[in-house]
């Protein structure tokens, strides 16, 4: 479906852009994959990777800036939707800046989506738009109803607009793995909750899983992955064996588990092979044979979290994958 396409990736300089790209390159060979972002020296550093290579190019503007957006889009197939305000702290302290690019952001994407011609446009979500208890949280929720409501404005034959729906990856910028690492020669790593628990995906798996919704979706789809789970005790004594584990507290608006499908979605939740897949009930999506395909219905009570899953990461195998990612880990 991809190739020889033109693919826009909003915020594509942060983590998901860094190995959507080369990933997208290899396995579809697009006519073109376009970078739309605000930062400068991001677009500057990840530009360097590519050279002169025609088939990536730089633009930039802000998912805020609807004119910027129009013109950004023109020719564009297909479009990823990555751009948000993502720190929790940070979207808690500018709450106004959090809604005006996750909220006001996701319209203009879907108005210049449907504005321009574009035929699909997936947006990345998160498991803290499960049952939020922080901005961001709730602000992503807006935006996957906006994202979903937006195949009714399209209509029939225009673009077709889903989710994905993913937590933390692992080694990213920020995430608890680089930190631990980061400290672990102090011989002292600090716990938030010996509780806690957390789903540990790849950024490859996160790609992979937007291709698939592309190639799957009819409209309004929520993906979410298969991924395992690991409790904080686990993941610190695989990144730093032998040291103390020191316990201080959750912050303010950290959940204890991640849960990406609630007890509340389950009468529309479908599971699949490698992922489950949440179909809105408006306009009675959840019961149309096209989105279902050859998904089965979860139970009744069924809730997607991390410290009810059916599936968990060793400690070795933890460490297998940080040896094979140490020098990228931290990185994007």
């Amino acid at each position: 479906m991809l190739t020889g396409s033109t693919i826009l990736v909003t915020g594509g300089t942060g983590s998901f852009g860094s190995r959507f790209v080369p990933m997208t390159l290899a396995k579809y060979k697009p006519r073109r994959i376009i970078i739309y972002s605000r930062d400068e020296m991001k677009q500057w550093e990840m530009a360097k990777l590519y050279g002169d290579l025609p088939e990536v190019r730089f633009f930039i503007g802000d998912v805020r800036d609807r004119e910027r957006l129009y013109r950004a889009m023109d020719g564009v197939d297909y479009v990823v939707h990555a751009a948000a305000t993502k720190i929790v702290p940070t979207a808690e302290y500018n709450p106004f800046e959090c809604v005006k690019t996750n909220i006001n952001g996701a319209m203009n994407v879907i108005d210049a989506c449907i504005d321009k011609g574009v035929k699909r446009c997936v947006a990345l979500s998160t498991d803290k738009a499960s049952a939020p208890i922080n901005l961001y949280g709730a602000t992503k929720l807006a935006s996957d109803k906006l994202f979903v409501a937006g195949n009714s404005y399209s209509g029939a034959d225009k673009c077709r607009f889903s989710v994905v729906r993913y937590g933390n990856v692992m080694g990213s910028r920020g995430s608890v793995i680089p930190f631990f690492l980061s400290i672990r020669d102090k011989g002292v790593v600090p716990l938030t909750d010996p509780r806690m628990t957390r789903f540990m995906i790849t950024l490859e798996q996160g790609v992979e899983l937007v291709w698939h919704a592309f190639d799957d979706m009819v409209g309004g789809e929520i993906y979410v992955k298969k991924i395992p789970s690991m409790n904080i005790v686990d993941i610190a004594e695989a990144v730093a064996p032998g040291a103390r584990q020191e316990v201080v507290g959750i912050r303010p608006g950290e959940k204890l588990h991640e849960q990406m499908i609630g007890v509340e979605d389950a009468p529309h939740t479908y599971e699949y092979r490698e992922h489950f897949k949440i179909i809105p009930a408006i306009h009675n999506w959840s019961k149309d044979p096209a989105r279902i395909g050859e998904g089965q219905a979860v139970a009744e009570d069924f809730c997607y979290s991390s410290d009810n899953n059916g599936a968990w990461m060793s400690i070795p195998e933890l460490q297998a994958w940080i040896t094979t990612n140490a020098e990228k880990i931290g990185q994007f």
